[in-house]
């Protein structure tokens, strides 16, 4: 398990990087001076984004789409990121290089299609699932609505979610594993083929449509295990030697027979695995004791990963029961999901306490998790100051961590590398940027009250309606309208001063007013001012708070071609003014209908961040808040009448161990409360979520004590609904989607009317709104006014019907 690595001094990108974490190549006795070769122990990377430095891929797929850009040009540019990705890993000397990470759209969604498990409303008429198939799972088409999608486990990553019932006839229909594969060993790169595994592709689906309550995903092992057959005897005729299978499922709370089934599947694929080393990776949080023994006891496996990063249990049960001599451990010590820099001193203890347990030979060092959920190149950074960026880490540096780790196991310490390091933590432990007493003392303070409003939301709602005089089933829709390219110009020309500031203010104001001119011809009952201000929902007000820094190119995908920039709070949080008043009143001066004051909640800022990790998320969420009860009670004074706290990522960061969720609920919805507690009944308070399963939370939800909630519906085909169903009675004013905003596809008045009659089965009309899943932004104009037109269409048509 030792090798060789020669650091090349030409590689732009490693040498910036190493540049950056204090690396001295003068004073390096056996580095990449006269390119001498270096010992190391082996390091591996679970896997890696794949949206390129500067989103080349984001780019790619857009003109695809929109048939600006041919097929071909869409596949250069990806083979170019998968071998400068490559490249970049072999030069900083990974001995597991991982393949088959890269996607076009989602890792899962290439499960499906390599399952050939394509739902019959596409027309597919088998045969290797091309682009047009695939992107109409994705996305939809003018004839198909797109698969569901929500959150990737606890991520701001969505994945598309499998369709599966008894009818699915599988079929080998992707071969994108194995040519990846030969296109990397063309290259010259030996990697590890990555591919999601067997029992958590089954476990991350749902059952297709009538079947749900009678189908077990596991009756469906026995026809999809002959396939990754095939593909593991393809990857060995292809000279593979390591196949990597994630199985994330095994960190959570499953049952005896979900464990089972794990047990079954790699026992079947033990003899077509024969000459294949096998890892199986998890991540996200701990192994829980009764997944271990069945993980650790899995046939034809030859290595371990765990996460050490969230899984702060893991090493624990490691000790306790051991691990099996025979495997490898895949050692999870460099955080995947976060951007800090890793205290390099503290993760060489971990791995020498693992190496005491599994021997030197055995132990390898590797991410906690894909580092597709953090930025891509620090080096690209042309705007943090210096001291905040020495205490960051991103994808390509994080490579060289992993490295470096390796190295100083098999006594190979770079001393210069891991001093910077130290200083770097030193740094930021001890900056005076870090911690403000005053903002810790009030939120602290926050903790020992309930921050309820003083009466109930019925009775809040009745002096609500007397103010704004809504009619039945209220229209609105959830915050942005598309961002064009001329829109987009002004924001980046007034950011570089090419514009003034009046200029600026008036090009705003313009667009808000054809937003509102638009709402006003739509008949849309309760309107927005459109957002033309917001890069985005969460970067918008990081930008306007203490405690936050930003990045010029810290992209991470959120799930296809969309990309955010998340901002990076590094210390204490506080509102130092005013951040969207001047807006919401503006608009609010144009039209005597109701405009929406629109604000992100705490809990969404907090998990859309990359958030300190110096103290815990509920403290840094209780700063956030009192930062938006300010800006609250600022648009109250100015005239708002309604206010919507969009809390999208509430239950995205529901942790995965179901011990944990508890004290977490009552953390974040005490942390929404904050922010309104203080308004009067006349101020209705909206919130909205999205693309997660919210039915397990439901209770919470209602806890939140919002005046109206807007859920997306559509896309997940009325999930959300089956809560009611169940005989859960909710007072307050929801708006369940109407239609899916992710997709292009128009839908139809009546195609509209029959989802809002859905709704009427389980809801009371007088608490009903109409509205769209999500907000507009990504959308044209020419898509979004023919659906906004058929929702209010739809709408008035059943107010008649209910009137009569």
């Amino acid at each position: 398990m030792q090798r060789y690595v020669r650091y090349s001094q030409h590689d732009d990108g490693v040498s910036k990087a190493r540049h950056h974490h204090g690396y001295n190549s003068d004073s390096h006795k056996k580095g990449n001076a006269g390119g001498s070769w270096v010992r190391a122990m082996a390091s591996h990377l679970v896997g890696y984004p794949r949206i390129g430095p500067k989103r080349e891929l984001k780019f790619a797929l857009e003109s695809f789409w929109d048939g600006k850009g041919n097929a071909e040009d869409l596949q250069k540019v990806a083979k170019d990121i998968r071998s400068s990705t490559w490249k970049q890993m072999a030069e900083a000397g990974t001995k597991f290089i991982p393949s088959n990470t890269f996607s076009y759209y989602d890792q899962v969604l290439d499960t499906t299609a390599m399952l050939g498990a394509v739902p019959d409303r596409y027309d597919w008429s088998g045969g290797e699932v091309d682009f047009d198939i695939y992107f109409s799972m994705a996305r939809g088409n003018t004839s198909a609505p797109a698969m569901e999608m929500t959150k990737w486990f606890d991520t701001n990553y969505h994945y598309i979610v499998p369709e599966l019932g008894p009818e699915v006839k599988f079929s080998y229909a992707s071969h994108k594993a194995v040519s990846e594969y030969k296109e990397a060993k063309e290259l010259g790169f030996e990697t590890v083929p990555v591919i999601i595994g067997p029992v958590s592709y089954l476990l991350l689906s749902k059952p297709s449509k009538g079947v749900e309550e009678f189908f077990s995903v596991f009756s469906l092992l026995e026809k999809i295990i002959p396939i990754y057959r095939e593909v593991l005897a393809e990857l060995q005729a292809a000279g593979a030697t390591w196949v990597q299978f994630d199985e994330p499922m095994l960190v959570l709370d499953l049952d005896s027979y979900e464990l089972k089934a794990f047990s079954e599947s790699y026992s079947q694929l033990e003899d077509f695995s024969s000459g294949l080393n096998i890892i199986v990776e998890t991540y996200f949080a701990d192994i829980p004791p009764r997944a271990y023994k069945t993980l650790t006891t899995l046939k034809g496996v030859s290595g371990i990963g765990f996460d050490l990063v969230r899984g702060e249990k893991t090493l624990d049960t490691i000790r306790r029961f051991g691990f099996p001599a025979n495997k490898y451990l895949f050692a999870g010590v460099v955080d995947g999901r976060n951007i800090w820099a890793n205290d390099l001193d503290a993760s060489l203890r971990t791995l020498k306490t693992l190496e005491g347990i599994v021997g030197k030979e055995k132990l390898v060092v590797s991410t906690s998790c894909s580092l597709l959920h953090t930025a891509v190149d620090l080096v690209n950074e042309t705007k943090l100051d210096a001291e905040i960026k020495s205490w960051l880490a991103f994808a390509s540096q994080k490579i060289l961590e992993v490295n470096f780790l390796s190295k100083a196991l098999a006594g190979e310490k770079d001393e210069a590398f891991f001093a910077a390091n130290r200083a770097a933590q030193v740094s930021r432990k001890s900056s005076i940027r870090v911690n403000n007493m005053s903002v810790k003392k009030a939120a602290s303070a926050l903790g020992s009250s309930d921050h309820h409003r003083a009466t109930s939301v019925s009775s809040r709602l009745g002096i609500q309606q007397k103010s704004l005089n809504l009619p039945l089933l209220p229209t609105t829709t959830l915050g942005s309208f598309p961002q064009t390219l001329d829109l987009r110009r002004t924001r980046r020309e007034y950011k570089a001063n090419k514009i003034s500031e009046d200029e600026y203010v008036e090009a705003i104001k313009e667009e808000i007013s054809k937003v509102v001119k638009l709402q006003e011809d739509l008949d849309i009952d309760v309107f927005v001012h459109g957002e033309p201000e917001r890069n985005d929902m969460v970067e918008y007000f990081g930008e306007q708070l203490e405690g936050f820094a930003f990045t010029v190119n810290g992209w991470v995908q959120s799930y296809g071609s969309r990309c955010v920039k998340p901002p990076i709070i590094y210390g204490d949080v506080s509102r130092p003014k005013p951040m969207t008043v001047f807006w919401s009143t503006t608009a609010q001066s144009m039209t005597s209908r109701p405009v929406k004051g629109m604000l992100t909640g705490p809990v969404t800022i907090l998990n859309w961040s990359f958030v300190r990790n110096d103290q815990p998320k509920h403290e840094t969420c209780y700063q956030i808040a009192l930062a938006i009860k300010n800006e609250v009670e600022d648009l109250e004074a100015a005239g708002i009448q309604v206010i919507q706290i969009d809390e999208a990522a509430l239950r995205e960061g529901l942790p995965l161990r179901k011990s944990e969720q508890a004290f977490y609920l009552d953390w974040a919805v005490r942390s929404f409360r904050i922010t309104n507690c203080s308004v009067k009944d006349t101020t209705q308070i909206h919130t909205h979520m999205c693309y997660s399963n919210f039915n397990d939370i439901i209770d919470a939800i209602i806890d939140m004590d919002a005046d109206v909630i807007s859920i997306e519906n559509s896309r997940s085909n009325e999930k959300l609904l089956s809560v009611f169903h169940k005989g859960v009675k909710y007072g307050a004013g929801i708006g369940p989607g109407v239609y899916d905003i992710h997709s292009p596809r128009i839908p139809a008045s009546d195609e509209i009317v029959e989802r809002i009659n859905k709704m009427l089965a389980v809801l009371d009309k007088n608490i009903l709104w109409i509205n769209p899943d999500c907000g507009l932004k990504t959308r044209k104009y020419s898509e979004v006014v023919p659906a906004l037109t058929n929702m209010v269409a739809a709408a008035k048509l059943l107010r008649s019907q209910l009137g009569r």
